[in-house]
């Protein structure tokens, strides 16, 4: 399962709107690559794929199968302020991460 914040909800309205889009959904994945191996794939999305799990409701949450056995568990948070650091995986999976937390070892 995936968690997405209202804080990281509201934050997706705001870019959903600057960007014209509406926000049906994302899709959150994992991708190869970053200095710790795998990077996070944060997107706008309008519908599931074939094999997608999909979670939530208001946006819905698409991820695919690969992807899940990664990102299980993990919520998805926005941090905002001075020194935020904007979207903020906390993913109980990752064994490590990078210092600006965009890639992670599992």
């Amino acid at each position: 399962m995936i968690v997405v914040t209202e804080d990281a909800i509201e934050r997706l309205k705001i870019v959903a709107a600057e960007a014209s889009t509406d926000l049906v959904g994302i899709r959150v994945g994992v991708t190869g690559g970053g200095c710790s191996g795998l990077s996070y794939v944060l997107d706008f999305e309008k519908e599931a794929r074939l094999g997608d799990r999909v979670f939530g409701e208001s946006p819905k949450i698409f991820v695919d199968r690969k992807s899940l056995v990664f990102l299980d568990g993990t919520t998805l948070d926005f941090e905002g302020g001075l020194n935020g650091k904007g979207f903020v995986f906390k993913n109980p999976n990752a064994t490590s991460s990078c210092g600006c937390g965009s890639s992670f070892a599992a």
